[in-house]
């Protein structure tokens, strides 16, 4: 345990929250989401035991996710949330307590930015400053962002996908839309109860995007065995489902992600364009793993497309690494200081 406050990293996302401790690497990875019972008000559960009682709770409990859209949507249990992943990093005897550093989608508003900030400082931060998710990113995926050199990132998360040019260590050019890893789970459910007349959870949704989801047809169709319940009948009924059923479920929300990048590159001065189109452009989160996203970014630019390595985490790496800049954070437009002085 990390007693005597260690500097934090938090990549506080809409689908999984991961913590940096400076010193340690990632200690933690776990779904954003708590179990709450609702006569009581009570937290039952918070991340991974939380998210298995997802659809499967009786009335009295909720296992809600306090994030929406890269935003916070429940302030109350945001701030509990992050205080029991802040304990399970620190222990339960805090010396001193620890600077944190939050990532943020590049869109959020002033206030969405301060809601953030308070909640982190309410849940046991000494100060908590923020960082924007392209920088965190492009930093964990090994760029160089301080060179005067354009590189763009595509960062897709759950709630969130964030497209970006940086060059000398700030945002030249960028967009965050609120299609990402969740509205691809939306579109598959949608799917399934217009196409087969079957009501899948999101579980379901998530497995399957995971097993046969795809972007661009695949050279080799592959299939899952699904089970969810016939809405005519009532009954659990199995059934099997191909990529290229997934791949027009899809259709819509990849070609928005395709349409962000395309727009970004349209407004990109055109000595960074020349830059990107040399270097590429590196795909980072968990969404970016979408099997063929990266070729049909690649095919609607003309650009080569790299995914990062490690690509799930690579926002929160970029984060704990910007522990060692705080200095810079201090002053910086990419963060902005809150807390109790």
């Amino acid at each position: 345990m990390f007693g005597f406050g260690s500097d934090i990293g938090i990549d506080l996302g809409t689908a999984s929250v991961l913590v940096f401790v400076k010193g340690k690497g990632i200690v933690l990875q776990e779904p954003s989401v708590v179990a709450i019972d609702k006569n009581t008000n009570n937290i039952l559960a918070v991340g991974e035991e939380a998210r298995r009682m997802l659809g499967r709770t009786p009335g009295n409990i909720v296992a809600i996710r306090p994030l929406k859209d890269g935003v916070i949507s429940d302030y109350e249990v945001t701030e509990k949330m992050l205080r029991y992943f802040i304990q399970k990093t620190t222990g339960k005897r805090i010396f001193f307590k620890p600077k944190i550093i939050v990532c943020v989608p590049s869109g959020v508003t002033e206030v969405e930015k301060r809601a953030v900030v308070d909640a982190t400082t309410e849940a046991g931060a000494r100060t908590a400053y923020l960082i924007e998710e392209p920088i965190a990113a492009a930093i964990g995926a090994g760029l160089d962002i301080s060179i005067p050199n354009g590189h763009m990132i595509v960062d897709i998360g759950g709630g969130t996908c964030d497209v970006a040019v940086i060059s000398l260590g700030g945002i030249v050019v960028s967009t965050s839309i609120k299609v990402a890893g969740d509205k691809f789970d939306e579109a598959i459910i949608r799917h399934m109860r217009k196409r087969h007349n079957i009501m899948i959870g999101e579980r379901t949704a998530e497995n399957m995007k995971i097993e046969i989801g795809c972007a661009y047809p695949r050279a080799k169709e592959v299939t899952m065995d699904v089970r969810g319940r016939n809405l005519v009948s009532g009954l659990p009924v199995n059934i099997k489902i191909s990529s290229e059923e997934i791949l027009d479920a899809l259709e819509e929300s990849v070609s928005s992600i395709a349409d962000a990048v395309h727009s970004v590159l349209e407004k990109t001065p055109p000595e960074l364009a020349a830059d990107i189109s040399d270097q590429g452009i590196v795909m980072t989160g968990g969404g970016a793993l979408l099997w063929g996203l990266d070729k049909l970014i690649s095919k609607r630019t003309g650009i080569p497309v790299y995914i990062a390595e490690d690509a799930i985490s690579c926002v929160a790496k970029g984060t704990g690494q910007a522990l060692d800049s705080i200095h810079l954070l201090e002053s910086g437009a990419n963060a902005k200081r809150g807390g109790r002085r």
